[in-house]
């Protein structure tokens, strides 16, 4: 591949990974602050086992905490994996290419493990078009850092075979 098409890749997938890692947080925050707000006042009348997670979330189903504390993790590492890839992309050296590398893949999987419990979210049942938007962004989001995680590694092969002269 040039290195023109995989930097212009790498770097577009990365800006809209911003975007839609943004829209993740502001919907998660929303989410923790709406359940933290409401927990005292539902909590309060279950039964034992409900009572011991700190949040209660008087919407979605049983796996809504999972989901919101996931993708909000998800979405603070994959805001800040993008924000310093596209300084690293923008550089296009070896070195620089290889910390994107690895900060992309850490992104995907944790995205990938917040969409698992979103899909998990979905099959059991349930939930308000808040949560719904979140699980079909952070289905979304699972696709483009995968495309974006391998434009990165192929750059990667790129810039170590500029840098040995093979091209």
């Amino acid at each position: 591949m040039a290195s023109g098409a995989g930097k212009s890749a790498a770097f577009i997938l990365l800006v809209v990974n911003i975007f839609l890692y943004f829209i993740v947080i502001a919907i998660a925050s929303w989410a923790v602050n709406h359940g933290i707000e409401k927990s005292h006042e539902t909590a309060s009348v279950l039964s034992l086992p409900a009572r011991i997670f700190p949040i209660y979330y008087p919407f979605g189903n049983m796996a809504t905490g999972f989901v919101v504390i996931l993708s909000m993790l998800a979405g603070i590492v994959g805001f800040t994996t993008s924000l310093t890839g596209i300084n690293n992309v923008v550089q296009w050296t070896a070195s620089s290419l290889h910390a994107a590398a690895a900060s992309a893949l850490v992104s995907w999987l944790l995205t990938l493990l917040a969409m698992g419990f979103a899909c998990k979210e979905i099959d059991i049942g349930w939930t308000d078009s808040t949560l719904r938007t979140l699980e079909v962004i952070l289905i979304l989001l699972s696709g483009t850092q995968l495309l974006c995680t391998f434009a990165i590694y192929i750059g990667v092969d790129d810039a170590i075979a500029r840098t040995r002269g093979i091209i």
